[in-house]
């Protein structure tokens, strides 16, 4: 059969159609195509880019801690997260600051960050929340920012808990084992070191009557104007001194101590196990100026189980005048494990939301968490935990000879006898002592210009407001109270109205309602380190450093960065300080 020239060219025109078709049709899909792959390789660019900074800044962090701190870290140190790195590298430069790197790197995307950091004067508060052995129970409560705690982490209910930033349940101080605990006052005998070379270090050799694990040491010293920071070291006995093994050291930072006498604690960078009746040396290391030194009280009652020396670590050592003295030390063994735990697993405890943090502790049990989790112990989390070496014990950032000396800053204002109450017509007052209690109310603004001691009880209520004076600028201020806190009722505590002004309420009360915030908020910091520190009420507070502390009734704390160096009026120095904090090429 002939086929037609007219139906050769409809077959021709049919199959250029068809190409045209397809053609056009490829090029509309690569047109599609082409910029849905684009946008999806720079979303994870993008998302690469993310993980490299967090990265950056969680390494930064963890070695700025380890730093401010005096733990041990490496000049350079690295860190995974996921697969995501960051190398941290520490440089010393010029005026005695430090500066610290973080490159971090997904996947061949880089950002670095950097910070400087110099010695300044402050009291640092690194994490929005800090306890004591008595542990943290939140029961519908929120905390933005890193916790830390000497006890137990427990959500003691199925309500809305949060903690958004980094969580840690540190194993916990035991007994006492070996002390002269009885310093008190100013002691029958004393012993100046850091003055001169030759008696640059004091030490005294100790027993421990059980074996477990070195958890912190206290010593009763003084200073003469401001020493540097020294070293404590817990070393082996050669021959009747010191000997060249160090088992764990830690910080001594001059900032907890001041002209009076005061006990203060150290805790060390790891925790080795002592053995019953075998000799070890408390070491203090430090450097010497003769204008800038320390004094450790002493007496001559004879602890049975050791002796006090002074010389120089590493070279000789000679005995105390009058020869025998023993130095008011005390030595704390073992302690409880570190415990973070959720209701079950069905209501488990959110942690960790932000990018970089982590969750670690000895045991986590019904656990969420988004970050890095570490444990020994891991009953139904979200994901398996890490191996990691158990969290350690740190110390509260206020001693109790800071304490001290802003209670005799505050009486060097005078003191007033009776209870002190402050109504609608407010008032000004400090620096004062007040043998009695404080009460603010009745919509009230009592305006501080100096650091206040009240004996009795603070009571803040009724849309009452304690302010700084705008005279305090950046500067901050210290309401010292022996007895008990109430803030209800819409009650106010605020800086100057400054930016990084901020007033601290501390109670030295070792009630369980030692602080019950029920209402209120602004620049306030919450300080009750011997007993509990109760949250409820929609509260809302900057810091809080507590023994012990219940968090109820949707409260929230939200942590501040400028709490890192905070300069209260008449105390300590000595701590790190950011100069600057950012990203670099």
């Amino acid at each position: 059969m002939k086929i037609s020239r007219l139906q050769k060219n409809k077959g021709a025109a049919m199959m250029i159609v068809v190409f045209f078709f397809v053609i056009i049709s490829l090029t509309i899909l690569v047109g599609v195509i082409f910029p849905v792959v684009r946008e999806f390789g720079i979303a994870k660019d993008n998302i690469d880019s993310k993980k490299a900074y967090f990265a950056s800044e969680s390494g930064l962090e963890d070695v700025l801690y380890r730093v401010k701190n005096g733990m041990q870290v490496d000049n350079i140190e690295d860190l995974v997260i996921d697969s995501t790195t960051a190398q941290t590298q520490i440089t010393d430069i010029s005026g005695g600051k430090k500066q610290i790197t973080s490159l971090g790197d997904q996947d061949s995307h880089q950002r670095k960050v950097d910070i400087i950091v110099s010695t300044a004067s402050g009291v640092s508060f690194n994490y929005g929340v800090l306890v004591g052995q008595g542990g943290i129970y939140l029961d519908s409560g929120i905390i933005y920012g890193n916790v830390y705690a000497n006890g137990p982490i427990i959500a003691s209910s199925s309500g809305s808990n949060l903690i958004s930033g980094s969580v840690i349940s540190a194993n916990s101080p035991g007994d006492i084992s070996s002390d002269q605990s009885n310093g008190v006052g100013v002691p029958p005998y004393n012993v100046t070191f850091a003055k001169t070379s030759s008696y640059q270090d004091v030490a005294q050799s100790f027993q421990v009557s059980n074996s477990n694990a070195l958890n912190k040491i206290q010593i009763y010293v003084k200073k003469v104007g401001s020493p540097s920071n020294v070293v404590i070291k817990i070393v082996n006995d050669s021959n009747g001194n010191p000997g060249s093994t160090t088992l764990a050291s830690g910080t001594l930072s001059s900032s907890s101590v001041t002209t009076s006498y005061g006990w203060i604690n150290v805790s060390f960078d790891n925790n080795p196990v002592l053995e019953i009746g075998k000799t070890y040396w408390l070491v203090v290391d430090a450097s010497y100026s003769n204008s800038k030194y320390y004094v450790i009280g002493a007496n001559s009652n004879g602890y049975g189980n050791g002796v006090g020396k002074i010389g120089q670590f590493g070279s000789s050592w000679s005995n105390t005048t009058p020869s025998g003295l023993d130095y008011y030390f005390n030595i704390f063994l073992g302690g409880a494990t570190g415990f973070i735990s959720g209701v079950d697993q069905y209501n488990r405890l959110n942690l960790g939301t932000e990018p970089g943090s982590i969750v670690h502790a000895n045991t986590v049990q019904y656990v969420n968490t988004t970050g890095a989790l570490y444990c020994k112990i891991d009953i139904s989390n979200n994901k398996e935990c890490l191996p990691r070496t158990d969290p350690v014990y740190i110390e509260y950032p206020i001693s109790e000879a800071n304490i001290l000396e802003w209670e005799n800053g505050a009486e060097t204002g005078g003191i007033y006898n009776g209870d002190y109450n402050v109504g609608w017509a407010g008032a000004t007052l400090g620096p004062k002592k007040i043998n009695g209690s404080l009460s603010v109310s009745g919509g009230g603004v009592l305006n501080i210009t100096g650091n206040l001691w009240v004996t009795g009880n603070l009571n803040l209520n009724g849309g009452g407001t304690i302010k700084l004076d705008s005279s305090y600028g950046e500067n901050d201020a210290v309401v010292v109270v022996d007895g008990t806190i109430s803030v209800s009722g819409g009650g106010n505590a605020t800086g100057s109205g400054v930016e990084g002004s901020y007033i601290m309420l501390l109670t030295k009360s070792n009630s369980i309602s030692a602080a019950d915030i029920s209402g209120g908020a602004g620049a306030m910091i919450l300080y009750a380190p011997n007993g509990t520190l109760k949250i409820s009420g929609g509260t809302s507070l900057k810091e809080a450093t507590a023994y012990k502390m219940n968090i109820t009734g949707n409260s929230s704390i939200t942590y501040e960065s400028g709490l890192t160096n905070n300069n209260f009026s008449s105390g300590p120095s000595g701590t790190w300080s950011i100069n600057s904090w950012g990203e670099i090429e």
